[in-house]
């Protein structure tokens, strides 16, 4: 049977123009000189991208994302790298446990992680923390990381870290100088990965955060409960823009089929 054929062809291209289609709608439409989410047809504007910078609340946010997505990708590798480690070298009581309560927050919905949270922060007081907030992120992010540095770990031939340790280097060095270089692609990949959905959050950050922590998701989210306008289709067309870039580096620098799969 052809799997290749015209068919397919015009099948994975009806896939792809439909999942595309509405990012390019929003991209367009926030160009717009309307006062309405309409379509420039004559004309295009920068008018919704410049009022982005006279409401300050989603520069705020925009800075509390950032931040946020950067601290708990950071977070995730630490935890994620030495559990990787344990996980693909050594055999353990409780490892195949352990492996399933890392990789659990990818099959539990987010609006329950959210309301668990919630509950949990008011029964112990810290409503509202940013600490907190990262250690919700970390959470949910860390399987990604994890599955990116196990699939690096399980393609990696260990005849250099051998060699080294035969020579009398430490663990800390083999590592530091051999092993950690070699899954450079994969906890890279891991850290772009854990800071797109970090900055992406919604749905548990609703219930997460407070007036001091607002992400900008959460921000549109509020915003476009009061009114829409094309000024959320600019913010909209900048966080498109903001992921596109980050996939464009992990792809250009590592390969995303690589990395995705574990291929070497």
């Amino acid at each position: 049977m052809q799997k290749n054929g015209p068919l397919a062809l015009l099948f994975h291209t009806a896939v792809i123009a439909f999942v595309l289609a509405p990012l390019v709608v929003i991209c367009l439409v926030a160009f717009t000189p309307e006062n309405t989410l309409t379509i420039p047809t004559t004309r295009f504007s920068l008018r919704w991208f410049r009022a982005i910078l006279d409401y300050p609340d989603f520069i705020t946010a925009f800075g509390n994302s950032l931040w946020l997505a950067t601290i708990a990708a950071t977070l995730s590798v630490a935890i994620a790298v030495p559990s990787a480690l344990a996980i693909d070298r050594y055999r353990f009581f409780g490892r195949d446990a352990l492996n399933a309560l890392f990789l659990s927050p990818l099959i539990i919905p987010h609006l329950v992680l959210g309301v668990a949270f919630l509950r949990l922060f008011a029964l112990i007081g810290v409503t509202g923390s940013f600490t907190w907030l990262v250690l919700t992120h970390v959470i949910v992010i860390t399987p990604y990381v994890l599955r990116l540095v196990i699939a690096a770990l399980s393609g990696l031939d260990r005849s250099a870290e051998q060699a080294a340790m035969t020579l009398g280097a430490s663990r800390w060095t083999v590592f530091r100088r051999i092993t950690l270089p070699m899954i450079l692609p994969g906890v890279t990949g891991g850290w772009l990965l854990a800071f797109i959905n970090s900055f992406d959050e919604l749905t548990m950050s609703i219930f997460v955060t407070s007036p001091a922590t607002v992400t900008l998701p959460v921000r549109m989210y509020m915003y476009a409960t009061e009114s829409i306008d094309p000024m959320m289709a600019a913010v909209s067309a900048l966080m498109i823009a903001l992921t596109a870039i980050a996939m464009l580096v992990l792809d250009r620098v590592f390969g995303l089929d690589k990395i995705l799969v574990g291929e070497k």
